[in-house]
């Protein structure tokens, strides 16, 4: 019995990789953001991409969702260029996909349960019943099955993260990507969190996608992870080999060290040159 009406296929035989990030630039008008992102998503892995803060990241995602449109280079997803589709493609290949945002995006106004069912009612035919019983599941899959009636305002926040991923795999999609996960999380509930990650990629059989600044939790749950710095990626590889990396970037990066490939001050011209431009003249 067909539930709901999924996008069709447009690939006979699948490739490896789900994604393919080919040669991305994009700038916010003089501001350049991605310099020639080079990148592949394998199927049914959880990818991290690592950064600091304002080096792209969420500019990246903004991409692969068809949000943004690239200056130079291509995403492909699913065998599809992302920027080439129309309305309805884009759309379509939307339903494949789910987001964590953030700041987890819930609808204030509604409770727990309504704001996992209000992709479903969105998206399918299905009837009301049904859609109880999916939503229920889904909760549960998160360990929040008992917080169906709460409110939003009512929940930690753990357990907001939570919600916000049960809705996130509401309609069962191919792709989950998850925009900072761990921020601002007490260390129980990132770790609760890093492990339903990774647990909810291998039961699902989905393909993950982890944007964030958390070294630690990132190299623990990821099968790949890539470094992006200045507009590129600067290393890639395997948890362990990272952990294990001489490269000063990865190197700095890890072991949280203030001196290395990222500067700490913004670039500016030398401060004793600019002190003297700005000091009044004697009167």
């Amino acid at each position: 019995m067909i539930l709901a009406e999924t996008p069709k296929q447009t690939m006979s035989h699948p490739t490896q990789n789900l994604i393919e990030v080919s040669d991305l630039h994009f700038s916010y008008e003089d501001n350049s953001v991605l310099k020639g992102i080079n990148l592949s998503i394998p199927r049914g892995k959880l990818v991290a991409i690592l950064g600091v803060s304002g080096c792209g990241k969420t500019t990246l995602l903004r991409h692969l969702g068809g949000q943004l449109k690239p200056s130079q280079g291509s995403v492909t997803f699913d065998g599809q260029v992302v920027h080439e589709l129309n309305n309805n493609d884009l759309y379509a290949i939307r339903r494949k996909m789910g987001m964590m945002f953030q700041v987890s995006g819930l609808f204030s106004d509604l409770s727990v349960f309504e704001n996992i069912a209000y992709p479903m009612r969105e998206h399918t035919d299905l009837p009301e019943e049904l859609i109880h019983d999916l939503v229920l599941m889904k909760l549960h899959a998160v360990g929040l099955r008992g917080a169906h009636a709460m409110r939003t305002s009512e929940l930690s926040g753990g357990m907001e993260r939570r919600v916000a991923l049960a809705r996130a795999i509401a309609l069962d999609p191919m792709l989950i990507m998850y925009d900072e996960p761990f921020a601002g999380l007490d260390p129980i509930s990132l770790t609760t969190i890093a492990s339903l990650i990774r647990r909810l990629n291998d039961a699902l059989g989905l393909t993950s996608i982890v944007v964030t600044y958390d070294v630690s939790e990132s190299l623990k749950v990821a099968d790949y992870v890539y470094f992006i710095h200045d507009g590129v990626v600067v290393a890639d590889g395997n948890a362990a080999e990272l952990a294990d990396s001489t490269d000063p970037f990865v190197r700095q990066f890890v072991d949280a060290k203030p001196d290395g490939p990222v500067a700490f001050q913004y670039p500016s011209q030398p401060f004793g040159e600019e002190l003297e431009i700005s000091r009044p003249l004697p009167g």
